[in-house]
Parts: C-alpha cells; structure tokens; sequence
C-alpha cells in the first residue's frame, strides 16, 4: 500500500448529510461529497492487510485494496478502470449499497472501517464529470439474440456484458423508462434519475435494444419471446409484496409501499401516471409498518409530502446498538441501523404486531397493536391504538408475481416461489430460459443483483457460444 502507516494517522471521515430541516423542503440528493485531498486520505487509511475480508464482504468482489491505493496516489483513472472490472454500476452502489464491504473490514474490528462506499461513489462520479466513462461497443458480432426481461440493476448488468460480448441484446420492460427499483422504487432524494438515465444511454450506444411499456406475460406473450430469441433471461424481481391480511384490511388509505414509492417518483420526473388514485401524506398521520430499506424510503417521502406525524412499527425487537465484533466480524452483523430518514423525525418502535385497523366511513383511522413476544404473538395486556390516516405496508416480499410471465413458461420454483436455478449455470427448468436476481434468490441488495446479472451473462454467453472470456 502506499500508505501504510495512513490508517495510524488519519481519522475516519465521512459524508456529511444537508441538515434535516433543509433537506426534507425538496427531493434532490443531499449527501456533501468530500473534497478530493480527504478522499486521499480515507484512501491512505486502506491498510496493507493480509486477508482483505473486503474483497468477499463485497457481492461483487470489488477489488477494493487496489483503487483505494490508486485514489491515494492522484491515478483516478486507473482507479476507475480497476473498480469498473468488477462492477457496471459503481456511481449506483455508491449511494444505495449498505457496504457490507466496510463491515468486513480489518479496521472495522475497532468501528472504524475505511469509507470505502464513500471512494467508490467518488471514483465513480469523477469518472462520469470528466468524460473517461464510455460505450465499449464489440468489435464482433456473435449472431445471436438475446432477450432480458426486467431493466433493474440485475438485468440492465447482465444486458450490457452480452452485448459487450457481441450478442444482439433487447431489455423487456414493463414501465416507460428503465431502471426497475432504480428508478421507481428508490426516493430522487437517495438517488437521482439522471444517474440510471446515463447508463441506459451508454448501453444504447453498446448496441441494447429497449423495449418499454413490455410487460411479457401480459401485453407481450413470453413464448414468443421464446421462440424469436437464443436465450431468455429473467431478471423482473421479486415483486408479490408481503400483505397484512388482519380486520380491517379493507379500508381505504392502506396501500402497498410499492403502490406509494412509484407514484412520487413519477411526480418528480414529470412522467404521467399510471392512473391510479393518488396517495400522498399531506397533512396526516402515517404509519410505516415495516422496519426495513423500503419502510426507510417511505418515511423520507412522507416527510417531505407534509406529513403530520410519521411513525415506523417493526415486528421484531430491536436489534443491540452495537455487534459483538469477536462474534460477527467480518460477516455483516445484526445491529440496529438508522437510516438518513430515520434521522428526520420518525417515532420508531419495535416488537409491534398490528391486529387489526379501525375507521369510519370506509377510511381508516387506527391501527389497533400489541406488544409481540418472541413467537410473534401478541402479549396479553400490552394492547394500544394510534392514529393513522395512511398506513403504508413495507413488510417486504415473498417472491416474484406468477402470473403471467411465469406461469406462461412453465418454470419450475424453490420452495420460497422464486424460479428455481442454481449460482452457476443459472438456468431454469427450461435450459433456453436463464434466472438471475430477486427473480432467482428473492428479495436482496442491488449490488447482489448486479453480481448475479454478470454471472448470469457469463452462464449465457457460455451456453450460447461454448466458452466465454467473460468474468464470473
């Protein structure tokens, strides 16, 4: 390393955030990158480790010694090309990953990893500023034809090595504009559109062929897809969200987190609705249930819709402060995690089962709760009510839609309902029909998609050529 004393002498310094009361008046990003000589020094902190966990705490195996060492050196460039070997979209998993790469550190061990997600995004975001990142279209053409359906981070990944590889690759997506949860899942505010947009226009200058408003299984029937195309790969998500079926459920003013989050997202693109009755917070009292990313995102939207009061109910308890890291190091800890929108106002609570919702005239407005014991059942005596005007429901999801696409093919599930195929060849039960993503291992990180699309282009290019160069 070129510093090897850097982490004895350079404290961990990380993004600071625009203060609440700014940044919840509008929908921009508001993390404040840090200046170029800081990042050298974070950079400097990477010490010279025997085994960096990094490296494997990191889905995408990110080669995270070698450009922290670059950055340090001024060798930006290089830099980028070492973090692009691994990972299409840095710029993206800079801002969205959790870093489980910063909790497998070696200087995590005394809580004070390097900033390594924060160097990424920096690498990334100057490697975008001036010009360095551009379409590498192939040299070759293979004569096939590939057909992906689902834009998010898994497909668009996977989209771009085929083509990279020389196949004739065209993207099915449902929506107006690529990205999956990029783009209509994921609040402006962590992450701006003009991001995904800029690396749909490079990948059409690679040669991938869009299709939107392309919901295969309904307005695009999936065997002809299968007949027209050398390969097919599926990489549409896992999208059948967790429901709440209690008394009550009826009412209006309870909605899916994933029926709430697109519909802001689409008001701040100026894209046209979907033609669905508006949800919004204004002026009411709103009840996240749902302790995870996505029950996150809706705080930090309902916040900035003018929400009276937002509170967050989680089901199991709250997790300790602080991993005992002699037990979980280096693998990614259970502890408790506010997020940026945890941080803006939200009452939080845990170990809270809702039984049932009450309200009048066909609106609801109360949750009725309880505390729950370690089965998850309601403890006797601990019953209380809140106020709710919008109860949203971010309780995750149980596996991809089956109707449709799906059900068209034939596919064979695992016992969660995801397509079933393995890490390697990633193939269906049908060998023509490949799986990657939430559509094969179920609700995860975008940065677990992004490495299952790459693996999953290296299994198709491998089945339709015989061999492949390209990395798993």
């Amino acid at each position: 390393m070129g510093k090897i004393t850097g982490f004895l002498e350079y404290e961990r310094e990380d993004r600071h955030y625009e203060p609440v009361e700014e940044r919840i008046k509008h929908w921009r990003e508001f993390v404040r990158p840090l200046p170029e000589e800081e990042n050298k020094k974070q950079a400097a902190r990477c010490m010279d480790c025997g085994v960096p966990y990094c490296h494997t705490g990191c889905p995408v195996n990110n080669q995270i010694p070698d450009w922290n060492d670059l950055v340090y050196r001024g060798n930006w460039e290089e830099a980028t090309r070492n973090l692009h070997s691994t990972n299409n979209f840095p710029e993206i998993t800079g801002r969205i990953c959790p870093a489980p790469c910063e909790a497998a550190c070696t200087l995590n061990i005394e809580d004070n990893p390097v900033t390594i997600k924060t160097i990424e995004c920096a690498i990334a975001d100057r490697a975008l500023e001036r010009g360095w990142i551009k379409p590498e279209p192939a040299a070759d053409r293979s004569g096939k034809k590939v057909a992906i359906i689902g834009s998010g981070p898994g497909g668009l990944a996977c989209a771009q090595q085929l083509a990279r590889a020389g196949h004739d690759v065209h993207v099915f997506e449902k929506f107006a504009k690529a990205g999956g949860l990029l783009t209509y899942g994921i609040p402006d505010f962590k992450m701006e559109k003009h991001i995904v947009a800029r690396r749909v226009a490079q990948m059409e200058a690679e040669g991938v062929t869009f299709h939107y408003n392309a919901h295969v299984g309904v307005n695009v029937p999936a065997k002809e897809l299968l007949s027209d195309y050398d390969a097919l790969v599926l990489t549409g998500g896992a999208e059948k969200a967790r429901d709440l079926p209690i008394p009550g459920r009826e009412l209006k003013g309870i909605h899916f987190a994933m029926d709430y989050l697109p519909q802001q997202n689409r008001r701040v693109s100026g894209e046209a609705d979907d033609g669905s009755v508006p949800i919004l917070a204004g002026g009411k009292h709103v009840v996240v249930i749902g302790g995870g990313d996505t029950g996150s995102d809706c705080i930090g939207t309902a916040f900035r819709q003018g929400a009276l009061s937002v509170t967050n109910f989680e089901i199991m308890p709250q997790p300790p402060l602080h991993e005992n890291k002699m037990l979980t190091w280096p693998d990614w800890p259970l502890k408790l995690r506010t997020s940026s929108s945890h941080e803006e106002g939200v009452k939080r609570d845990f170990a809270v089962l809702t039984t049932k919702f009450s309200g009048e005239n066909g609106e609801v407005k109360k949750l009725h709760c309880a505390r729950a014991d370690d089965k998850i059942k309601p403890i006797p005596g601990t019953e209380f009510e809140i106020d709710a005007d919008l109860v949203l429901l971010a309780m995750g999801f149980v596996h991809p839609v089956h109707e449709g696409m799906i059900a068209e093919l034939g596919l064979a599930l695992d016992q969660r309902g995801n397509v079933k195929a393995d890490t390697l060849a990633y193939q269906s039960s049908n060998p023509k029909v490949f799986a990657a993503g939430d559509m094969r291992r179920g609700q995860s990180l975008v940065v677990w998609a992004i490495r299952e699309g790459r693996q999953a282009a290296h299994a198709v290019d491998k089945f339709l050529m015989g061999s492949t160069t390209l990395p798993r």
